[in-house]
């Protein structure tokens, strides 16, 4: 089965590049399959990892990242892979 971690954060005011690069600079424990980092507005940071596992797996997640550097705690999501669709499906 294929697991996805979503880890998700919102920089304090003006600090978005740097809630950037501290999570491009988190190393986990294992490597997953797959590990896509994105931003969006409102200065958010998404890093997906996506792993060879149980749903329930115990699986190496990023940290929190400093109180300062966020707005709000990490938002987390684990999903299981349903499989790819084309676009002739």
């Amino acid at each position: 089965m294929t697991v996805a971690l979503m880890w998700e954060a919102r920089a304090a005011e003006g600090r978005g590049g740097e809630l950037l690069e501290w999570a491009r600079a988190q190393w986990l424990a294992a490597d997953p399959l797959r590990r896509e980092t994105f931003a969006a507005s409102g200065d958010r940071v998404l890093v997906i990892t996506w792993w060879d596992a149980e749903l329930d797996a115990d699986l190496p997640e990023l940290p929190e990242p400093d109180a300062a550097l966020v707005q709000r705690p990490v938002h987390r999501w684990r999903f299981a892979s349903l499989g790819v669709e084309s676009a002739e499906s």
